[in-house]
């Protein structure tokens, strides 16, 4: 499959840029070495995924960079994902004012650099991910156009959603890294909200990808191994 890289490039610079002004401009300065390190391992992993993809898994890039909008995205998730999407914004926006701008955050050097190692271990969960299951879309829709099967092998042998939960890793050692409690509380409804889609994305998969109710049965954990 043909990707669009002129559309890639527009999609990584742009995400790179928005970020990035969001996180500056809240902050009020440029000086901020947290949020120069959060921005660069972050967009270099972005790069270096989306290379990977566009070399092993063309039709997985194309999906992630168009798959949501489509007409057979379920409804709830359209309304779930413009909604989640202001309140990722948002979450973006609070933290660089809590560190940087009003200081109302005091969090310590040594749990900056342990959510700098966690942000690390999330990309590693998110790349295990990507290279085991081709059907990966931002969207919550069965992708008939695919050829959508159930995925049971590597993290999907031990949780039923790896990408949800390298998203709560993520999230954590973000809020972390750039210094802000009160960031961590934010996503801490992030994590909520994507607990709440994991249910229901199961309840699609459930009703209409052939087989995945017997994964379910095999598989007894959503995002967290013996806890749920």
């Amino acid at each position: 499959m043909k990707v669009n890289l002129a559309l890639l490039i527009v999609e990584v610079v742009g995400m790179f840029l928005v970020i990035g002004l969001l996180l500056f401009f809240a902050a009020g300065t440029i000086a901020w070495t947290a949020g120069w390190i959060f921005l660069l391992l972050f967009f270099v992993f972005t790069v270096l995924l989306s290379l990977w993809l566009l070399r092993y898994n063309p039709g997985l890039l194309t999906e992630r960079m168009t798959g949501t909008g489509k007409a057979d995205q379920k409804g709830w998730d359209k309304i779930f994902f413009a909604l989640a999407n202001l309140l990722f914004i948002g979450w973006i926006v609070l933290m660089p004012l809590d560190a940087m701008r009003f200081h109302w955050s005091q969090v310590p050097i040594w749990l900056q650099v342990i959510g700098a190692l966690l942000l690390l271990s999330s990309f590693y969960l998110f790349f295990l991910t990507f290279r085991e299951n081709s059907y990966l879309s931002p969207a919550v829709r069965i992708q008939q156009d695919r050829g959508h099967t159930v995925v049971s092998t590597g993290p999907y042998h031990y949780i039923r959603h790896p990408m949800y939960a390298a998203a709560l890793v993520f999230l954590v050692g973000i809020s972390l890294l750039l210094g802000s409690w009160y960031g961590l509380i934010v996503g801490l409804a992030l994590i909520i909200a994507v607990s709440i889609r994991a249910v229901q994305e199961e309840r699609t998969l459930i009703a209409e990808l052939p087989g995945y109710d017997n994964y379910i049965t095999q598989v007894r954990y959503r995002l967290i191994p013996y806890i749920w």
